[in-house]
C-alpha cells in the first residue's frame, strides 16, 4: 500500500523535502513509517520520542494501523508563545 507522509520543521529539513510517498506491506503503522525516514536519515531517530502522529489530520497513536492513501505526519514539539 502506499501512504503520503508530509513533512514540517526540523523533519522538513533534515530530509529537505515536504512530502513523499511510501510504499509498506499493509497493516502498518506509523511506527513503520518512522522507521523507513529513519532508514533514510539515521540521524532522526533520537527523535521519535518527542514526536506526535496524525493519520488523515487526526492524531493516532503509533500503532494505528494505516490503509492505502493514508496521509502520515510527524509533529515535532512546538514551543514559543
Amino acid at each position: 500500500m502506499r501512504v503520503r507522509v508530509k513533512l514540517f520543521g526540523s523533519l522538513r529539513e533534515a530530509l529537505a523535502e515536504s512530502s513523499l510517498d511510501v510504499d509498506l506491506p499493509e497493516g502498518a503503522t506509523p511506527e513503520a513509517v518512522w522507521g523507513h525516514l529513519v532508514a533514510r536519515r539515521a540521524g532522526l531517530a533520537e527523535r521519535r520520542t518527542s514526536l506526535t502522529a496524525a493519520v488523515n489530520r487526526r492524531y493516532a497513536p503509533f500503532d494505528w494501523p494505516l490503509a492505502e492513501g493514508d496521509e502520515i505526519v510527524f509533529i515535532p514539539p512546538v514551543s514559543g508563545g
